[in-house]
């Protein structure tokens, strides 16, 4: 297993991207989180833009699977009112992504390394080249 390549020193947060975090919810449909940009003083940083998040839930056969989407908004109101559009494009966007996670599982097909094709046209005398067997 390879060494991670991060340093404890690359854990450090960047006093220059700070967010303060606020959940909304109706208790029936999803979450918005608001993100306010903030200073390293904990004042809002009128700099940057508030940023909105959704979070909803899809079924699947393996349970309840979290969609996380942005949502264009100005403010709190706006992020309410888009929200569903924003929704309906993060589930797309998560049932195109679980589709080809499935066809990529299901494919079974594994494609050799460039090269490696003329070494199996000798038939089955073996595959030349030490005959190392190499897992994708």
């Amino acid at each position: 297993m390879a060494a991670d390549p991060r340093s404890p020193a690359d854990a450090a947060m960047d006093a220059a991207s700070l967010y303060r975090e606020e959940i909304i919810t109706d208790r029936k449909v999803g979450t918005i989180r608001v993100l306010t940009p903030i200073a390293k003083d904990g004042t809002t940083d009128p700099a940057r833009s508030t940023v909105y998040t959704g979070e909803a839930q899809i079924m699947t056969n393996m349970g309840a699977l979290p969609v996380s989407f942005e949502i264009e908004a100005a403010n709190l109101a706006e992020a309410v009112a888009n929200y569903a559009d924003a929704a309906h494009a993060g589930i797309e966007r998560t049932m195109r992504e679980l589709q080809e996670l499935r066809r990529q599982s299901s494919s079974g097909l594994i494609v050799p390394p460039a090269g490696t094709a003329s070494a199996l046209v000798g038939g089955m005398g073996g595959m030349g080249g030490g005959g190392k067997i190499q897992m994708p």
